[in-house]
């Protein structure tokens, strides 16, 4: 840690610097994200042990859901870092904010913070608001100094800024000063369409900071897939409030990542932006959330993805085994991510050497044994076998060179899978294994929803008498890719298999020219690696 990064650990948050989520109002409108009010305060409490400053939780009178999910915040969470914030709309044109229904809402969610979006493109008020430009300069000053006034600070999101900033910029900068000078804290620069890029989001903000003298927050979306890069180019130019999304959610291609901005805060920068501890938490918080949003985590995310720290080259891997920050810019932990050594056709011996460590097989510095494996692992992905998304098949190869052979704990004499397709249009899939376990043969047939999984069935049939153990066992994850090569039925076929005891996930590959005897692969290798950390002495 630098002189400057623990300077500003030393100084911990405050309200000099806000960071700002908007996951449940703007990041739920992704398409494919549909949150209920449940989901919605499962998380506002990741985001709250997180550590960020500010929660929106939704605009509150505008749906039933956004309604209750204030209500049931209110009474549900003891916030210990957040304060929630309800979102919505400058009065109408033509009325009073302190009459209009939808303001009166906002008071009424007991939010002690308010967003208001205001227009700021003289177009979209003309066009869209269908108002003077001077009447939504009055709209913002009237709704402000109201909040303001029933005690409740306010935030102003000036929609479309950037864009009417270059169509009429001194509207602009007068919506920017409307909303100051009637008491708003923050006014928010809006890329409504996300179309800037840096520089020039850099130097609209401090020429805004310098006329207006607000005190400026930034709001970007990705369609550049700049909304990172424009936040913190924002935060050089004065800007001390930035607007984000977990994991980038949003509409369209979404919004500025919360996790890289804040790790880019607090790391890059040396400022202090979340409690003590928080950004170690940062990975685990991002795969809550997605589970909560039912999205699958992005495996390329910076930070917290799981290939953030993940190396495959082995001129990548010679460098990391002498020093591992050769080839990373941060030590992994302080996101509470941790480093990973892909094995692949690409691997030399540094990388073997490495993931060996990784998965507690001690390879004794056997340079003609780590050689002998690394040929093993070229041979084998040349035939189609894949070891970076398969460890408990790598494990078990690089345990047979160790130990000079392969764990069994049953040996198979047979198998066959039968589908039957039935006149009433009905399948039924039958699957018979011959195996000898503890010197006994074993013959056993099991029915299941598929001839992989009457396979998987027939095997516990066979099995779990001598080892209970697999009781415990359940596929997870299923994926078939053909292999190019052949064509049509031809073709070579590879199968990934994710399994889990309840505790721990593994996953495990087979390739054969047959989709099920690739599957059968898999499996073995499933129930092999599984046993193995269960404990289980191997039988043969």
């Amino acid at each position: 840690m630098t002189t400057t990064e623990a300077t500003a650990a030393a100084q911990g948050p405050d309200d000099s610097f806000h960071v700002f989520d908007t996951t449940l109002r703007d990041g739920a409108q992704r398409e494919g994200i549909n949150l209920t009010v449940a989901d919605k305060l499962a998380i506002a409490r990741h985001l709250d042990d997180f550590g960020v400053g500010f929660i929106e939780g939704g605009w509150p009178g505008a749906n039933p859901r956004d309604t209750e999910f204030f209500a049931r915040a209110r009474a549900e969470i003891d916030f210990k870092h957040a304060q929630l914030v309800a979102f919505g709309a400058t009065r109408r044109a033509g009325g009073s904010a302190a009459a209009d229904p939808q303001v009166r809402a906002l008071l009424e969610s007991g939010a002690p913070v308010i967003t208001l979006v205001a227009k700021s493109h003289d177009r979209h008020v003309e066009l869209a608001l269908r108002t003077t430009l001077e009447e939504n300069l009055e709209m913002v000053r009237d709704t402000v100094s109201h909040l303001v006034a029933q005690g409740r600070r306010v935030f102003v999101d000036c929609e479309h800024f950037f864009d009417g900033y270059r169509a009429n910029a001194e509207y602009a900068k007068s919506v920017v000063r409307a909303a100051h000078e009637a008491g708003a804290d923050v006014v928010i620069l809006c890329d409504t369409n996300g179309g800037m890029l840096p520089a020039q989001v850099s130097a609209v903000v401090a020429t805004v900071l310098a006329d207006t003298g607000a005190r400026l927050g930034i709001h970007a979306q990705d369609d550049t897939g700049c909304a990172v890069a424009n936040t913190l180019a924002a935060v050089d130019a004065g800007a001390t409030h930035v607007q984000c999304t977990a994991n980038g959610y949003g509409e369209r291609v979404g919004n500025a990542n919360l996790f890289p901005v804040v790790a880019a805060l607090e790391i890059k920068y040396g400022r202090r932006v979340l409690p003590e501890g928080a950004l170690a938490e940062m990975t685990r918080i991002s795969h809550a959330i997605a589970e909560v949003v039912n999205l699958t985590p992005s495996t390329h995310q910076p930070y917290v993805g799981v290939s953030a720290f993940a190396h495959k080259a082995g001129l990548h891997a010679s460098a990391i085994k002498v020093d591992p920050d050769l080839y990373q810019h941060i030590d992994p932990e302080r996101v509470g991510n941790t480093m990973r050594m892909l094995v692949s056709d690409m691997a030399g011996r540094a990388s073997i050497e490495l993931k060996g460590k990784e998965l507690g097989v001690d390879l004794g510095g056997d340079r003609a044994l780590v050689s002998r494996v690394v040929e093993r692992v070229k041979e084998r992905e040349l035939s189609g076998y894949t070891y970076e998304a398969a460890d408990a098949s790598f494990e078990l190869l690089l345990r047979a060179e160790v130990e000079g052979r392969a764990r069994k704990y049953f040996r198979t004499e047979s198998w066959r899978a039968i589908v039957e397709d039935r006149p009433d249009g009905t399948h039924a899939n039958e699957a018979t294994v011959k195996l000898w376990a503890k010197g006994e043969r074993i013959v056993a047939t099991a029915e299941g929803n598929g001839p992989v999984n009457a396979l998987d069935r027939a095997l516990r049939v066979a099995l779990e008498r001598f080892y209970p153990q697999l009781a415990k066992f359940e596929l997870v994850d299923y994926k078939v890719r053909i292999l190019e090569g052949k064509h049509g039925t031809e073709s070579t076929t590879r199968v990934l298999i994710a399994t889990t005891d309840g505790t721990r996930e593994w996953s495990t590959v087979g390739v054969a020219p047959n989709v099920i005897a690739a599957s059968w692969q898999a499996l073995e290798d499933a129930f092999t690696y599984g046993l193995l950390h269960a404990g289980v002495e191997p039988a043969e």
